[in-house]
């Protein structure tokens, strides 16, 4: 008998759907030393969380996350919320002997970040684990790409750029969410899809960006106010709400090893849904990947007579690249929500064993000084701005 792991997850939107989906179905295709067991499902409107634990797979709901804690059957908690409530709920479950999942960013700012990071290392020494959710580092291809970086395949790291570029709110008309609120959010473009390809980089490389130059620009200010529940009338409510965080981000970094980088997030890059681009440059290699195209890894081997040398494109399929030998035939693809399941086995696997599972809250924490040093270089317009270790 498989020992159970209950789960408890707070959030049923877009990320906690992702979540139930993996906790779904990590067991039915990985060997998993605990069994995780949808055991409850929170949110604040009653009708609409039990609509959610029924389509997702819940035993239980509850309205208040504090319930959740409280609960003897729930011994891991998955935070799916918007960022202001990410440090409050996450330290709660950590005091009370939980471990934790945290989605991106870790929070709304350093300080929230840095009191998480000192009650996970508190918990962890009484052997209660936390992660962050990157999820894209579970990619294959992206596995894939650090391995052959820490082989050395790509020499000394000299150049990296990093985009991620969606195009949700370009029509002016797009209406207010609780992502456009800085006091809810943190920040814009930056935090909610920047943090993930600072985190990708860093993964990537082994190395940690140690100052940024930036940029932050707003392009809409102004945004329709949601339609109100049961309305028939399109797009907006009545009134107009502000836009209080970045639509895109630009800045340069520099690396722990010297390597220079060059990142883009933005909201506004018309007919691009989800696009992540990595390329990174070594003295003997270079590698780029596009989610767009997530199956696929470019190599390009220097060492290789130039005669015959050119990019290789590698399908990232074969039972032997990372993670994939669970799931299906060569040639046959994953998709987005494939890394949420890759996280819950890495995530079960480190509780089971007793171990630290990564990226830790430390890790988050260090994104976001990333993060700050971002928003504080555009804000004082600065050439340089150094990053805290």
């Amino acid at each position: 008998m498989t020992p159970t792991l209950g789960i408890g997850l707070i959030g049923y939107a877009f990320m906690g759907a992702a979540h139930s989906h993996a906790w779904r179905t990590a067991p039915h295709f990985f060997d998993l030393p605990l069994h995780p067991e949808l055991t409850v499902l929170a949110g604040r409107d009653p009708a609409k969380v039990a609509e959610a634990a029924g389509k997702l797979g819940w035993a239980s709901t509850e309205t208040d996350w504090r319930r959740v804690i409280e609960r003897d059957d729930v011994h891991l908690v998955d935070v799916c919320t918007p960022g202001n409530t990410h440090a409050e709920i996450a330290i709660a479950a950590l005091e009370a002997g939980k471990h934790v999942l945290c989605e991106k960013p870790l929070a709304n700012s350093v300080a929230e970040a840095e009191a998480m990071a000192e009650a996970a290392a508190k918990a962890a020494a009484a052997g209660v684990r936390s992660m962050v959710g990157f999820t894209y580092r579970r990619v294959p291809a992206i596995a894939l790409a650090r391995r052959l970086v820490s082989e050395g395949r790509l020499g000394q790291i000299r150049h990296v750029r990093a985009q991620y570029l969606q195009d949700w709110i370009a029509d002016p008309k797009a209406p207010m969410s609780w992502r456009l609120e800085k006091d809810k959010a943190g920040s814009g473009a930056l935090g909610d899809i920047g943090a993930h390809i600072v985190d990708l980089t860093q993964h990537i490389t082994g190395q940690a960006l140690t100052g940024v130059s930036a940029t932050l620009e707003t392009f809409v200010e102004e945004r329709p106010l949601p339609a109100a529940a049961g309305s028939l009338s399109g797009v907006g409510g009545e009134g107009t709400g502000t836009v209080t965080v970045d639509d895109a981000a630009v800045f340069l970094g520099r690396f722990s090893g010297g390597a220079l980088g060059v990142f883009e997030a933005t909201r506004f890059a018309l007919g691009r849904k989800n696009g992540i681009r990595i390329e990174i440059n070594g003295s003997t290699g270079s590698l780029a990947f596009d989610f767009e195209d997530m199956n696929v890894l470019e190599f390009f081997d220097g060492t290789e007579p130039a005669e015959t040398a050119g990019f290789r494109r590698i399908i990232v399929t074969e039972p032997g690249h990372p993670y994939v030998g669970a799931w299906w035939p060569a040639g046959h693809g994953l998709g987005y929500e494939h890394g949420f399941t890759h996280q819950v086995v890495d995530l079960v696997t480190a509780i089971a064993a007793g171990e630290d599972p990564a990226p830790s809250f430390a890790d988050g924490l260090q994104v976001q000084r990333v993060l700050d040093a971002v928003e504080r270089s555009a804000a004082d317009r600065s050439t340089w701005t150094e990053i805290p270790s």
